[in-house]
């Protein structure tokens, strides 16, 4: 393991904390849009299928997106701070 990467794990679990939080309250927001009600979860008894799986799609949409936009700008601001880019620098080809 690179010395970079061992510099980075703090601040990507700093920053994956407060990805998960921000994730968290987009999707709430857009929830309360779609229905007046919390959004489904499965330890519920009494859900709908469907409205479940919208809430899931979404849920996981929306976490994957902020959870990789803050991701990729830590890693800008760690190369910024250090001149070293914390992981790889393109895909590895097929």
């Amino acid at each position: 393991m690179s010395v970079e990467k061992v510099i980075f794990t703090p601040v990507s679990v700093i920053s994956g904390l407060l990805a998960g939080l921000v994730a968290t309250q987009i999707f709430e927001r857009l929830w309360s849009l779609i229905d007046d009600q919390e959004p489904p979860d499965p330890k519920h008894r009494d859900i709908d299928w469907a409205k479940l799986a919208v809430a899931m799609l979404l849920q996981g949409a929306i976490f994957r997106l902020v959870r990789a936009a803050v991701d990729h700008g830590a890693r800008r601001g760690f190369q910024r701070w250090t001149g070293a880019w914390p992981g790889e620098k393109r895909p590895e080809s097929a």
